[in-house]
């Protein structure tokens, strides 16, 4: 089978982001940057992606979708919203971290990670490091991130990192950013990650 095959193969199974799966509508609007920090943390965890996506849905469906809702709820109604998607092996320690994290957004940045973007002028690395401010983002969140964000800050792209660049060497693709930039041509990148990474992750 070609690469392209391969690839539109694997499209055709993984084509959707994990943004979209757990319902966020990503636009460069403070909002849904901040559901995509939420979904970033809890996909960070050493837990199934299934079940940090479920946990994300269930916050939001508590109303907690901006960072304002987030630091003004209950450390319990986290914890409560974390059990109901099933993420409880890290709930409490989690729980904590969100409203942290989202004091921290609302107090740095006015609640808009748009300003940590203009912060860091473009440079995809200096992202990445305000990133790690946040509890509970350490390197793979921050990762994950830029891997969503990509389609809404074009700077960062092609974003692949490494769980992304397994999921093309277990499927024979090419195995650098540019390489598998030029074989998805005009597809989005944040699609592209996504679906390499549900190859490196599935077992079947």
């Amino acid at each position: 089978m070609s690469a392209r095959k391969t690839l539109d193969s694997l499209l055709d199974r993984h084509g959707s982001t994990f943004a979209a799966e757990a319902g966020i509508r990503l636009r460069d609007t403070p909002q849904p940057l901040y559901q995509l920090l939420v979904l970033s943390h809890l996909l960070s965890a050493r837990i199934r992606a299934q079940v940090a996506v479920a946990a994300t849905r269930a916050l939001f469906s508590h109303g907690l979708r901006t960072p304002r809702r987030m630091a003004d709820a209950t450390w319990q109604e986290r914890v409560d919203a974390l059990g109901e998607g099933g993420y409880r092996r890290y709930d409490e320690r989690t729980a904590t971290q969100l409203g942290d994290g989202a004091l921290l957004l609302l107090d740095a940045f006015g609640g808009d990670l748009r300003r940590l973007r203009r912060e860091a002028d473009g440079d995809t690395e200096s992202i990445r490091a305000g990133l790690r401010r946040f509890p509970g983002i350490g390197p793979a969140g921050a990762d994950i991130f830029l891997r969503e964000v990509q389609t809404v800050w074009p700077e960062t792209a092609p974003y692949l990192d490494a769980k992304a660049l397994q999921g093309a060497e277990r499927l024979g693709l090419p195995t650098t950013p540019d390489a598998l930039s030029r074989l998805a041509k005009d597809l989005d990148p944040a699609v592209l990650a996504a679906a390499l990474v549900r190859g490196a992750l599935d077992k079947g």
